[in-house]
């Protein structure tokens, strides 16, 4: 497979991130085809916070919530899809399916032998995250959810279809300025952060990808795993939820977290931020604090 890694440098100086890099590249099925992963808090700790960031973004989007996860004592891993951040970027646009990156987090989870699991899910994370816990159900006891949905084949309406357009017709998206326009209070240097990993049109195949592997028509790959999902979600998860929705999403916002919602077995009344967007993360300091809380760790 033909992978392109983004140089370190690109890497050096990032505004309010200082987390050292970690690595991984024996999973099994993607040996040498190197993963990127922030480790932080205790190795030892029985609670882990599995924190996934979606698209185009990258583990920059967590340096909000990182130190407030590792501050209660917990571990807090946060893997970059493989396309994203400082993971491989397999230059073929084809090689990106659900499967494939579903595959992979699996065999990282496993490769770490992470127990005790709080997922951290939004986005696309969500859409391939929440379909983990079946197939993983002894490791995982809890759930923190943001702005995603389970997509099985139906539409998430025109505001997702606007979206899909957009990167379609975008080869060579410009991630900072996304990342700006969605969230106005950053600094133009912590916008460029998420620029960082592509240093140009040839990294970002999982940019282009990501949005058309969404799964919202009949046939499209991962909707019988994200059926499964639903289901597992609807009747056999018997962990603790805590939900956080960004009310200002125009695609993945209140009406599509209340239908997830009733889909999450015993899903309490979520914390609602109404100044925040679809990149939830970057309001992510009262969202950590209050999920530590509704979880009596703090």
């Amino acid at each position: 497979m033909d992978v392109l890694r983004t140089p370190d440098d690109r890497f050096e100086k990032l505004p309010g991130y200082a987390f050292a890099p970690n690595y991984v590249d024996d999973l099994k099925g993607y040996e040498g085809i190197r993963v990127h992963y922030v480790d932080e808090g205790q190795n030892d700790s029985p609670r882990t916070f599995l924190c996934l960031p979606g698209e185009p973004t990258w583990a920059y989007l967590y340096r909000r919530m990182i130190p407030i996860f590792a501050g209660s004592g917990a571990r807090v891993v946060v893997p970059d899809w493989l396309g994203f951040g400082r993971s491989d970027k397999p230059v073929d646009d084809s090689v990106y399916g659900f499967h494939f990156h579903r595959n992979m987090m699996i065999a990282f989870i496993e490769k770490l032998d992470l127990q005790n699991i709080t997922l951290v899910v939004q986005d696309w994370d969500g859409i391939l995250g929440l379909t983990l816990p079946m197939d993983l159900n002894k490791r995982f006891a809890r759930l923190v959810v943001m702005n995603t949905a389970i997509t099985v084949g139906e539409s998430l309406g025109e505001g997702f279809q606007s979206w899909k357009d957009y990167v379609a017709s975008r080869p060579d998206m410009d991630c900072s300025a996304l990342i700006k326009r969605a969230c106005p209070h950053l600094s133009q240097s912590e916008a460029q952060a998420y620029k960082a990993p592509f240093p140009d049109q040839r990294y970002k195949a999982g940019v282009r990808r990501f949005p058309q592997m969404v799964m919202i028509e009949p046939g499209m790959e991962g909707i019988e795993t994200a059926k499964r999902a639903r289901h597992f979600w609807q009747t056999e998860w018997s962990g603790e939820s805590f939900m956080a929705i960004g009310a200002n999403d125009p695609v993945l916002g209140g009406p599509v977290m209340s239908i997830l919602r009733d889909t999450i077995k015993d899903c309490p009344e979520p914390m609602v931020l109404k100044e925040a967007g679809h990149f939830v993360q970057e309001w992510g300091e009262p969202i950590a604090r209050a999920s530590l809380r509704h979880f009596g760790d703090i």
